[in-house]
């Protein structure tokens, strides 16, 4: 039997934390509206913004108010890393692309400067 590997589609770090949570954000927003996305996998983030919404949780803020943040945090984070890892990888390399501004078309080539060179001497 194969092996299941992990996506080889990584997003750096570039701005911080709040930069790359926007980011995610974007990321899904865009996945959720691509038909070539499963339907059945867009209703993981749905559900996981539904338990913040949801009254019961699993750790009350009240009786456990930092537990209680961060399991909704850890469901928010682990919803959307499920949801972008069943999402096709190369649908999901396209929309980062896109994200970060540098969409390139699969057959261009390597771009070549032609220019001059100057030595400095100190």
């Amino acid at each position: 039997m194969a092996e299941k590997k992990p996506s080889d589609i990584t997003i750096t770090q570039q701005g911080g934390v709040v930069r790359n949570v926007i980011n995610q954000l974007k990321l899904i927003f865009r996945l959720m509206g691509d038909k070539r996305v499963n339907a059945l996998a867009k209703l993981i983030p749905i559900g996981a913004f539904a338990y913040l919404l949801f009254p019961a949780d699993l750790a009350p803020n009240i009786a456990l108010p930092v537990i209680g943040v961060l399991d909704d945090a850890a469901i928010l984070w682990l919803g959307s890393y499920v949801f972008t890892e069943l999402c096709p990888p190369e649908v999901v390399e396209e929309h980062t692309k896109a994200l970060s501004g540098n969409m390139t078309s699969g057959d261009t080539q390597d771009e070549v400067v032609d220019a001059e060179t100057t030595d400095v001497k100190e």
